[in-house]
């Protein structure tokens, strides 16, 4: 199969990349920071590794690279999201989206414009999530 390929391809530099990296930090690396993250704060008890890997490549490395905007990569990321019906971090990234500038109008329209590629359902989930992450935000 195409997809299976296609995934164990991805899976397969992943797991590479992972492996390049310093794990565990030895002395006199880069520390993480003291105050704790929130991935350290959500999994780190349960996932330490994996929490460190969070921070550093996909908030670290990946948002960090100047490549794209953190507003254009929050916009892309709520629109994976609800197209693949991730509701568990929707809420996240709706007040990061808002946090980096993407407006409350925005965030419809790209709901808006997901109905009609990923289909109604997500858009309709993402809907009563929206609107409670927009009353909390005060927006």
């Amino acid at each position: 199969m195409m997809l299976d390929a296609q995934f164990s391809r991805r899976t397969a530099i992943f797991t590479a990349a992972m492996a390049a990296m310093p794990w565990p930090l030895t002395a006199g690396a880069e520390m993480m920071p003291i105050e704790p993250t929130n991935a350290r704060k959500s999994f780190g008890d349960i996932a330490p590794h994996l929490a460190e890997i969070t921070d550093k490549v996909l908030f670290g490395d990946v948002w960090e690279n100047a490549a794209l905007k953190p507003r254009d990569r929050s916009l892309v990321t709520i629109t994976c999201l609800i197209a693949m019906y991730r509701i568990n971090e929707m809420p996240f990234h709706i007040k990061k989206a808002l946090e980096n500038g993407v407006t409350r109008d925005e965030i419809v329209e790209t709901v808006t414009q997901i109905a009609f590629y990923a289909g109604s359902p997500p858009a309709m989930t993402a809907l009563p999530i929206l609107k409670q992450a927009f009353e909390e935000a005060g927006v």
